[in-house]
């Protein structure tokens, strides 16, 4: 990504955000990355970027809040998807990107790319969720229910890691370990989620044990140090919030605040299931968004989690091909 297309903007709540923002040609739509964790905007979405730049569209790819050049704070408050909301909102403000914008999340990402849907969907012609997908408000959200109900769907436990990333010093413990971190979230093996990293305390074990396996394909040696390095540099605590805000039930206050008649989607969504993600299964996520996104196109794809980077040719193709067909 060019230089010079980075910028920084300080957000009306005293945020300073580091974004890449390249403008669109005449008539052509902007697309809005939101990234998850543990990445930042170049490692999350490098192949994206500079796919829909090469077809003219505007692009904005902001390091998310706890990342990269963006700042960091570890009190969980600050992580509420109505402020984050807000903020890629004076972003898009700063850059007077009005018309014909497509909102387009990953992991966590996901849940900001719900927060703009359902705070702001005035602004966008369209959502686009890969891995994750929409998360509905829930004003009476209780994070056993919701272990147990997810649980029941897939068949399986899926967010036992949760309980490890809520822990004090969790941050700390990640960082003493963090190649056998790195392996495990980056899976050489995708079925090593469903045994070492779904199951409550087997990601904890995993880490303190400093396993080791090699990349996934789709990552070489150096993608993998670069990311690891980007990680150390920032911490761990920050984006440890995004889980907190969920494990802790923080989110339940935030969700209060959603307009009850945006909780249905009236735009275009996208979802790309990934059949190979033991963690966000992709059933799971359809038996909500089909009563909440009635204008919806599914793709599948044989990854695991990691599918922008996995299938990068075929994700920007799909995405492309829906966003014109609209």
């Amino acid at each position: 990504m060019d230089p010079a297309s980075y910028h920084d903007l300080v957000t009306p709540r005293g945020i300073k955000y580091h974004y890449f923002y390249s403008a669109p040609a005449e008539g052509k739509p902007t697309v809005v990355f939101l990234h998850g964790f543990p990445s930042n905007a170049l490692e999350c979405w490098r192949h994206q970027v500079a796919f829909f730049v090469k077809q003219n569209y505007g692009v904005l790819a902001p390091d998310l809040l706890g990342y990269g050049g963006t700042d960091k704070p570890t009190d969980v408050a600050s992580y509420a998807k109505s402020l984050m909301s807000a903020d890629i909102i004076s972003i898009m403000d700063k850059e007077n990107i009005n018309t014909k914008v497509y909102a387009i999340g990953h992991d966590w990402g996901c849940a900001l790319t719900s927060g703009l849907a359902t705070f702001y969907p005035s602004r966008f012609a369209g959502f686009a969720f890969l891995a994750l997908g929409y998360l509905t408000p829930d004003p009476e959200f209780e994070i056993n229910s919701f272990y147990a109900s997810y649980k029941a769907t897939a068949g399986h436990e899926c967010f036992g890691y949760w309980h490890f990333f809520k822990e004090d010093g969790a941050d700390k413990v990640i960082a003493d370990h963090i190649d056998a971190f790195m392996n495990i979230l980056y899976p050489h093996d995708a079925k090593s989620w469903f045994t070492d990293m779904a199951p409550r305390d087997k990601l904890k074990e995993w880490v303190v044990s400093d396993k080791r396996t090699p990349p996934p394909s789709y990552l070489t040696e150096a993608d993998f140090a670069r990311q690891k390095a980007e990680l150390l540099k920032g911490g761990l605590a920050g984006p440890l919030c995004w889980y907190k805000q969920y494990a802790t039930g923080a989110v339940l206050e935030d969700d209060k605040l959603a307009p009850k008649e945006n909780y249905v989607i009236k735009q275009p969504v996208f979802f790309a299931a990934t059949h190979e993600d033991y963690i966000c299964v992709p059933k799971v996520a359809l038996v909500s968004m089909k009563d909440v996104c009635p204008n919806l196109t599914v793709r599948d794809y044989q990854t695991d989690h990691w599918v922008q980077l996995a299938a990068p040719e075929k994700v920007n193709k799909d995405l492309l091909e829906w966003i014109e067909s609209l």
